[in-house]
């Protein structure tokens, strides 16, 4: 088994890249390696003639590889009408070799995403991130209401993964109980995976 944990997200306002980094500091905290990775913006139809030029500077781009050879994925996205955006969908339909290896069966896997306001669909895009996850044959794991700042948050968090409120401004500032569940996820993530192993 590999040791490190694949954080695969996607982020326009670096909302969804707070996060990954919060969820990074519950998986070292672990004592595992945490591998943020990032996804290019896909081309829309009209613009065919292009491609996504990696840039010289930034997040590093995830490979097929990264998500094939990690012990664990939290993936996170912003909401695109209540589902994942373009850029990890897309990723994920590149995974079919993957699936019919059976490659990602049995791995942990977690879900988080930041919206603009409070309902704008955080918990059917966590639904949406999970499905191609379970096809894969990962082991879905979200946040137990037993985590005390699940049930006192009036911004981000939910039971299907952690969550932010950016506001009508885009703000990227994690609130204490967001970041915190983000640090918890990672840490629930870390320690699942580290016990599969042990079984092993």
């Amino acid at each position: 088994m590999q040791s490190y944990i694949l954080i695969l997200y996607y982020s326009r306002t670096q909302a969804t890249f707070e996060m990954a980094k919060a969820i990074a500091r519950g998986v070292m905290e672990m004592g595992l390696e945490a591998k943020i990775r990032t996804l290019p913006p896909v081309m829309t139809a009209l613009d065919n003639e292009k491609t996504a030029s990696v840039p010289e500077s930034g997040p590093t781009y995830a490979s097929k590889d990264d998500f094939k050879n990690c012990a664990g994925l939290a993936m996170g996205s912003p909401t695109r009408f209540g589902n994942m955006a373009a850029p990890l969908k897309h990723f994920l339909d590149t995974t079919g070799d993957l699936w019919f290896a059976g490659s990602m069966v049995g791995k942990p896997a977690c879900v988080f995403t930041s919206t603009a306001s409070m309902h704008g669909g955080q918990e059917t895009t966590l639904l949406s991130m999970m499905l191609p996850l379970i096809h894969h044959g990962m082991l879905i794991m979200g946040l137990p209401y037993t985590e005390a700042e699940l049930v006192q948050t009036t911004t981000g968090g939910t039971p299907y993964g952690a969550s932010h409120v950016a506001g009508s401004d885009a703000n990227p500032k994690l609130s204490k109980d967001e970041e915190v569940l983000c640090i918890k996820q990672g840490k629930r993530l870390a320690e699942l995976a580290l016990k599969l192993k042990e079984k092993k």
